[in-house]
């Protein structure tokens, strides 16, 4: 929550403080060799700037500023292309420059970008440590404002049937309720879950609320004889297991993370 905040201000203070640069030389009128559309074609994307990337997403610049400068003006509100991914559409729209085609064309590569990131994981793929939970999930949470709560659902040979999103926004008993977690499991037979949820403010720490369902979720699965095998709480880059840290009792077909190895 504490980056989506900071990017709010960051536009909120260029857009009351600074004006947009001179419109600089329309780009149609630049050297072949220096147009970033052209240089993409002949040497590749790796040899753009960020500035000339985004110009080829935005095709056309603005009344006051080519496609360059206006990406330019971009980064230099967010700062950093991560931080990008944190404005939403109405944000973004709000740039002198952006508008609703442009903050469309933008969220979509992102999200192309993110989605590119993600592991495969199909039906019967087997997840042997959270290392390896993490691996294939962590990329679905990237950029993420709102916190959800997903469970993965296994057979007997800790195989993947499927995932489900339980919930979406904040985490509480009343709506991470044990009957809503496990009816997914019950209804596919499923002999073993994993839990995992994210912490949007980059920090996985495990919060008191987190444990204490935790520990009401893993009571309900063994009345239930459907094993809790691991519970990962997702932030920026790294990630919390419940079961490598020794709250939740470790499953011999679940091995300790790579990383404790």
């Amino acid at each position: 929550m504490a980056v989506t905040k900071n990017v709010i201000v960051w536009v909120s203070r260029y857009l009351t403080s600074r004006p947009f640069l001179p419109i600089m030389s329309k780009i149609k009128e630049w050297p072949e060799g220096e147009r970033p559309r052209e240089r993409l074609l002949k040497d590749g994307a790796e040899v753009l700037s960020d500035a000339q990337l985004l110009a080829v997403l935005l095709r056309t610049g603005s009344d006051r500023a080519n496609a360059v400068q206006l990406a330019m003006d971009l980064l230099e509100i967010v700062h950093t292309l991560p931080n990008l991914a944190y404005l939403s559409v109405s944000e973004l729209c709000s740039i002198r420059g952006v508008g609703p085609a442009k903050a469309a064309q933008l969220k979509a590569a992102l999200e192309l970008g993110r989605r590119s990131l993600v592991s495969p994981l199909n039906h019967g793929t087997k997840l042997v440590t959270s290392q390896h939970v993490f691996n294939h999930f962590s990329p679905r949470f990237k950029n993420i404002k709102k916190e959800i709560f997903k469970v993965i659902l296994l057979d007997q040979k800790n195989k993947v049937i499927r995932d489900v999103n339980i919930s979406e926004g904040s985490l509480t008993a009343t709506v991470v309720h044990p009957r809503e977690v496990f009816n997914p499991a019950i209804r596919d037979s499923a002999a073993s879950v994993i839990f995992l949820h994210n912490h949007p403010s980059g920090d996985p720490t495990p919060s008191q609320e987190d444990k204490e369902m935790t520990q009401r979720l893993v009571a309900a699965g063994e009345l239930m004889g459907i094993q809790v095998l691991d519970h990962l709480v997702i932030g920026d880059n790294t990630y919390f297991s419940f079961a490598d840290s020794g709250y939740i009792k470790r499953s011999p077909l679940f091995a300790v993370s790579r990383k404790e190895r």
